[in-house]
């Protein structure tokens, strides 16, 4: 798109409308975007193409339609309900994300924003004021969360690339389950700004990223909204070529394959689907080993440490809330799903000791991680447990409570995806194929700290050898169908 709106093919206006027409007509069916910024879209189209018209330089997003995320993501003047929390219906912003303000400076259309839980707090979307976001493979599932909108929207081809945030998989659960890219730097790469605490973002790491079609695509987003800011203490100061990675291979790298983490449960259809997929890296030239990184800790605790820290965050963001009128814990108290509540009193309960407790397990799981990524360039994992789940209708989806016989936590204990947000490595979903009735299953690969490159590298060669764009149709032929 950027390319033929650079070289005056495609209108800038013309591609925005058509954006907009298709909006319309589709997202009522899968409930993504939530937010419709449609006349300042089409305001900064207009000054796209007069800026192509006069020959002025253009950023690798210039006359893009693109779409952010309803959380803690801002554009002055547009509302933020901050995961469909009712008493913010009405809330508007006045300040910019990272994101918005790169992608627009790069020439990107804002048009809108997708649907996420509650504050962001589980691996799937949905919530009182907005209800479910459907997966475009299949309407009676979830897409995933908490990127959902997100992922919905590209999955069903509305936008090019969308926003994804990421405190425990955000970003790469929904890609997994809409058989899209969702990409996560390593933590420090794309700038996160918080206030009032500036390293509110590192229990866990919490990270922006995009969510695409394509690896390519992925790759042009992090080239835009990666680099240093000086309001983040933890932003990088270095500049990488992203996109130049993508022709590299993986021609004799070392890849760690672990079906399960050695500590969570998989069902049969996930396993099979990334077992075959595997060979794949193995065609390109590719040593891979199947390991058990041995991380010491069972995933029924560390998804409890994840909603201790996680809840620890949810309760610095509501005294914010208090001071703008806003009480989640009292008279606004219906605005979160129970269980919820339920982490939040837990987080309340925590002495100093049991959070520093909370970190030392953390910390074992990264020098286990540390281990592997010592002896392997990359690690790859299924994304998630488990297959797409159904809608309950009731604003407060969430994913299984038991997979195999097993116990795991159904806000995020099925996702294999936040052992990243306690070690900072980069990480990327990718389609992996289909399972029974056309459900799309993700498959994470993982690099070294900072070593994004070499992910992007190998996302790259998966897609070219085992491409996936064809399985849009899916998505397509149910619209005409409906």
């Amino acid at each position: 798109m950027a390319a033929s709106v650079a070289s005056g093919a495609l209108s800038p206006v013309e591609l925005t409308e058509s954006v907009i027409a298709a909006v319309e007509e589709r997202n009522p069916s899968i409930n993504a975007m939530v937010v419709f910024g449609f006349e300042d879209a089409r305001r900064r189209a207009e000054q796209a193409e007069a800026a192509v018209k006069r020959g002025d330089a253009l950023g690798l997003l210039h006359g893009v339609p693109i779409a952010m995320k309803d959380l803690f993501n801002f554009k002055p003047g547009w509302p933020t309900t901050f995961g469909g929390l009712k008493a913010f219906k009405d809330h508007i912003a006045d300040s910019t994300s990272n994101f918005v303000a790169r992608t627009e400076a790069a020439g990107a259309i804002m048009v809108g924003k997708g649907n996420s839980p509650a504050l962001g707090f589980r691996g799937t979307t949905d919530n009182y004021l907005f209800g479910a976001t459907k997966n475009p493979f299949n309407l009676a599932k979830n897409a995933g969360g908490s990127s959902g909108g997100s992922a919905a929207l590209v999955a069903d081809g509305l936008v090019p690339l969308a926003e994804g945030t990421d405190g425990g998989g955000s970003i790469r659960i929904p890609a997994s389950w809409c058989g899209v890219v969702g990409y996560k730097a390593s933590f420090g790469r794309v700038p996160n700004v918080a206030r009032p605490n500036a390293f509110a973002t590192t229990s866990p790491y919490i990270y922006e990223g995009p969510i695409t079609r394509t690896v390519e695509d992925a790759a042009i987003a992090i080239q835009v909204t990666s680099g240093y800011d000086p309001r983040d203490p933890n932003s990088l100061d270095e500049k990488v070529d992203f996109i130049g990675s993508l022709k590299r291979g993986i021609k004799g790298m070392k890849i760690a394959y672990s079906p399960d983490y050695g500590i969570f449960p998989i069902e049969q259809a996930v396993r099979e689907v990334i077992d075959r997929s595997v060979r794949t890296f193995e065609a390109l030239g590719a040593h891979v080993e199947l390991i058990d990184p041995g991380i010491p800790v069972s995933q029924k605790e560390l998804s409890d440490i994840w909603c201790r820290m996680s809840a620890h965050n949810v309760l610095q963001a509501m005294d914010g809330f208090r001071a703008m009128g806003v009480d989640l814990a009292g008279k606004d108290r219906d605005n979160l799903p129970p269980e919820l509540h339920f982490w939040i009193e837990e987080a309340r309960k925590q002495s100093a000791q049991d959070w520093l407790n909370d970190h030392h397990a953390t910390s074992q799981v990264y020098d286990a991680i540390q281990s592997t990524m010592a002896k392997y360039d990359l690690l790859v994992t299924p994304t998630l447990a488990c297959l797409p789940v159904d809608n309950t209708g009731d604003g407060n989806t969430m994913g299984p409570r038991q997979i195999d016989g097993i116990e795991v936590d159904p806000l995020i204990g099925w996702c294999c995806t936040y052992i990243q947000n306690y070690t900072g490595h980069p990480a990327v979903s990718v389609p992996a194929g289909l399972a029974h009735d056309n459900l799309p299953v993700g498959l994470q690969i993982a690099g070294r700290r900072f070593a994004d490159c070499d992910v992007l590298a190998a996302a790259a060669a998966f897609e070219a050898a085992q491409p996936w764009a064809h399985t849009y149709d899916i998505c397509a032929s149910r619209h005409l169908a409906a």
